[in-house]
């Protein structure tokens, strides 16, 4: 039996079988010299025993085998213009990629051959040496079948399969594929080199890692893009139409969720640069829709070995240079070498030096300096607390796998670089508090001064004339030794005095260096932070939490320090594990802890400094109208950053204050959300007022006036509140002016001022009525002079209702909200029953929160006089502006 498909894109090809060879000869001339006029276009099938090889064609490529409707076509095929290497693919015939490969560490020449017999599927090169082949089948094999989704599938005589390429994944992964748990994607070596490289792709019980040598260097849970929608344990990641998934048992327990545009035709793909992304193909071209890690200079080699690598956004391409001490090494090798000629990179435990320790007298360390990270420290745990720097060196110098250090200086952490030196990255000021230190050989024992200095082993002459001298000073031990003594109890005497007199937090701040807290953020000096502020001159902020003041640490970075008061926390240990807690959630659309400081009773934390301030300022400032789009992207980027809190940290945070005055802007108005986690340090009494609050001026949810537990809804609700802020460009509770006039309604809030005078208004009940009667375009803040439409701004009137609805449990989570923002998720309808609540809110603040004295000024009442229930706590009472 012969199938053969002609086509223009490729170009004929041997086949035989063995029992009709003379025929196959006769129909494959007829088929070159009068190709027919209709060919079969759908070859799903090919039988036992048959033979296939690329054939005298060095510009085409030898297909055997179509999918139904020819989708995918499986062929002897090389993706290079040299024709060197041959592979048995499968390839996506528009878009000519290759999707899966048998033989890709083992290529053949255009003379290798294919053999499909009934013990299953082998290559072979020119010689009749077997390359590559199926595993040992359960029955014999009765047909080859290639599905419209792009499976290479052996079946025997009842249909069943044997074997199937989908259960043997290489560097791809498509539609209505699986990757389990303990099954990974390994990168080519290049775009024409199908052969396994360093690069692995692979799936865990609870996340998809990114591996280099076995060291993890991203994880899909940290992705921006990636939402955590449960805690089930991971059986299988997918991609379809709409997105990328890590699922339980079936589809219906999703764990994690990247939403994407809808495709018919998408890949997953661990590129040889080591980056795993999912692109679709439509109208002849790719387009990029999730790549992880973002940045190229978060890969391990992207600049080989000791390189280091410089984020040049938006420019693709990153620039590699080397570190101080280090040069280029020569034409035939990748990456950096020390400067010193007398000096090289060791290296790791192999067959030369049987894991045996080096020989110590010839081991120094290069230090690297400050602004300099390595991937490994994100993902792995010290492997000391609490050492100094010469017992961290001793460790990396007695082991022969160890080919540097990072060292925490506050923390005193000790971090190994193993078997392995990949690319180091320019950090960014708010990176981790580590100095880095490569391990060399050589004569030269010298260290630069980009650090400070490394021990060596050199140090082992002095150790010893040091204890030469004591023992010529032995007869001055007891001296010495009375003499501490009565400095101890001198110091343990007032150390008591000033317990008594001022508690734990009048306690020196070296208190700290008696236990260590992982993840603890660098730790500041007071003074440090005095010349940094001017003595606290500059001051940005205030609030419930303390005073906000502007800085310029030694680095020459810009930070915003915040004096925090009125702390519930009492003891330090307490209080530098919430900040850990804090110091550990990094997302881009959260600011930044750079660092905290304990000064006596001073507790003082360190951000990166936001130049745009914040929303507040921004949105209802005189300044610069911000333009819908920016409007949008501050909505979108707030969403991600509170979605991000509530399930995609470690440990979930409610912030209780959402509002614009918590939403900084940087220099590009990217939004990020800031006093997340320090609800917890509050005091006693300031606490209270998010246990004993009865109502709300702006965006305290329904629950806070009952017994309901406060939850991520109440979050929720509250960024609902600042959508229609966003939308109206003026806060939810304000004085209406005549461009924003409004008409009586008699819709059940009537409360609201005619156009012919200004009031106080309740903007959600405005929207409302606006909602109800189709109206969108007059919710728009008029600034914006119709640089909106309507569908625009109904998509956003729509997320916000469906926030604001007053039982938390139909409120969605923002993990929702981000996808309906986004697209990935139609759009909620607002329930009209869910939201009377606001009519009763708007007429409860017209009549409650208004008096008008005789002049026609406009006073608001003191909270504990009005009768009606509600205690009109302004919002900077809480945390106060930025």
């Amino acid at each position: 039996m012969l199938f053969m498909k002609p086509s223009t894109n490729f170009s004929s090809f041997f086949i035989s079988s063995n029992l009709y060879m003379g025929y196959c000869l006769l129909f494959l001339t007829i088929f070159l010299v009068f190709p027919p006029a209709s060919s079969l276009s759908s070859l799903e099938y090919i039988y036992p025993n048959f033979t296939a090889s690329e054939f005298q064609h060095i510009d085409s490529s030898g297909v055997f085998l179509s999918s139904r409707n020819g989708t995918f076509a499986a062929a002897i095929f090389n993706p290079g213009a040299l024709k060197t290497n041959f592979y048995l693919c499968i390839i996506h015939m528009a878009s000519n990629a290759i999707i899966w490969s048998a033989n890709r560490d083992t290529p053949i020449s255009s003379s290798g051959i294919m053999n499909l017999t009934t013990k299953g599927i082998t290559v072979s090169d020119q010689y009749g040496n077997l390359r590559w082949s199926t595993p040992p089948l359960q029955s014999s094999v009765y047909a080859l079948l290639l599905t419209e989704m792009g499976n290479l599938v052996l079946l025997d005589h009842s249909n069943s399969s044997l074997w199937e390429s989908f259960h043997y994944p290489t560097d791809t992964i498509v539609i209505g594929q699986h990757l389990p748990v303990g099954m990974y994607l390994s990168s080519a070596a290049s775009d024409y080199n199908l052969s396994s490289s360093i690069y692995n792709f692979t799936i865990s019980t609870s996340d998809a890692l990114l591996q280099w040598y076995g060291q993890t260097y991203w994880k899909l849970s940290m992705d921006t893009k990636a939402f955590i929608i449960s805690n089930y344990v991971v059986k299988y990641m997918a991609i379809n139409r709409t997105g990328l998934f890590l699922l339980g048992h079936d589809a219906s327990e999703i764990f994690i969720q990247v939403s994407l545009p809808p495709a018919d035709f998408r890949i997953g793909k661990l590129g040889p640069l080591g980056r795993f992304t999912v692109q679709s193909f439509s109208d002849a071209q790719w387009e990029q829709e999730f790549s992880g890690p973002d940045s190229s200079c978060r890969t391990p080699s992207i600049c080989g070995q000791m390189g280091l690598c410089t984020d040049n956004s938006p420019s693709i391409t990153p620039i590699c240079s080397c570190p101080s001490g280090f040069q280029a090494g020569s034409q035939n090798m990748s990456g950096c070498v020390p400067s010193d000629d007398s000096q090289s990179l060791p290296l790791a435990c192999n067959s030369t030096n049987n894991g045996s320790q080096l020989n110590s007298s010839i081991v120094s360390f290069l230090g690297l300096g400050y602004g300099i990270d390595y991937f490994s420290n994100d993902f792995s745990q010290p492997l000391k607390y609490g050492v100094n720097l010469t017992v961290c060196q001793d460790l990396c110098s007695g082991d022969c796998s160890c080919l540097g250090i990072f060292y925490g200086n506050s923390s005193g952490s000790c971090y190994m670089l193993e078997n392995e030196l990949g690319s180091f990255t320019s950090r960014n000021s708010g990176g981790m508090n580590l100095l880095g230190y490569i391990k060399v050989s050589g004569s030269n024992t010298t260290t630069n001064d980009n650090g400070p200095p490394p021990n060596s082993s050199s140090n082992h002459k002095k150790r010893l004339r040091v204890v030469v001298l004591v023992l010529l000073l032995s007869t001055s031990i007891l001296l010495l030794v009375a003499l501490g003594l009565l400095i101890w109890m001198r110091w343990k005497l007032s150390k008591t005095k000033e317990i008594k007199l001022g508690g734990f937090n009048s306690q020196s701040s070296e208190d700290l260096d008696a236990f260590y807290i992982p993840g603890l953020p660098k730790r500041f000096d007071y003074e440090e932070l005095e010349v940094a502020t001017d003595k606290f001159s500059t001051q940005i902020g205030s609030g419930g939490f303390g005073s906000v003041y502007k800085g310029t640490l030694s680095d020459k970075s810009v930070v915003a320090i915040k004096k925090i008061t009125n702390l519930g926390i009492q003891g330090r240990k307490e209080f530098c594990t919430e900040i850990a807690v804090i110091g550990n959630v990094h997302h881009v659309n959260l600011v930044r802890l750079k660092g905290f400081c304990v000064h006596g009773r001073q507790r003082l934390l360190v951000y990166e400094y936001m130049n745009h301030g914040s929303l507040d300022r921004t949105l209802f400032g005189s300044g610069p109208v911000l333009e819908w789009q920016e409007r949008f992207d501050v909505a979108l980027g707030s969403a991600r950053g509170l979605a991000y809190l509530h399930s995609g940290c470690e440990h979930k945070i409610i912030h209780c204050d959402v509002k614009p005055e918590n939403i900084l802007l940087d220099d590009h108005l990217q939004a990020k959300i800031s006093d997340f986690g320090l609800s917890k340090l509050l005091s006693p009494e300031q606490s209270g007022l998010f246990t004993t609050m009865r109502g709300t001026r702006g965006y305290l949810a329904p629950e806070w006036l009952t017994t309901s537990a406060i939850s991520e809804k109440t979050d929720v609700y509250s960024f609902g509140m600042v959508l229609l802020e966003l939308v109206s460009g003026r806060k939810n509770c304000s004085l209406q002016s005549q461009s924003h006039s409004i008409e009586d309604s008699d819709s059940g809030g009537g409360h609201f001022l005619s156009s012919s005078r200004s009031g106080l208004v309740y903007y959600p009940l405005f929207a409302l009525e606006m909602h109800e009667q189709g109206k969108y375009l007059e919710l728009v803040d008029p600034r914006l002079e119709g640089r909106v439409t309507r569908e625009e701004v109904e998509k956003l009137v729509h997320v916000a209702l469906c926030c604001l609805y007053e039982e938390p449990a139909l409120r969605p989570n923002m993990i929702s909200v981000v996808g309906m923002l986004e697209g990935g998720i139609p759009l909620g309808q607002p329930r009209t029953e869910s939201l009377n609540f606001l009519r009763f809110y708007g007429c409860r603040f017209t009549e409650a929160s208004t008096i008008m004295d005789p002049n026609g000024s406009l006073s608001y009442p003191q909270a504990n006089s009005l009768q009606t229930g509600f205690s009109y706590i302004s919002s900077q009472q809480i945390s106060g502006p930025r």
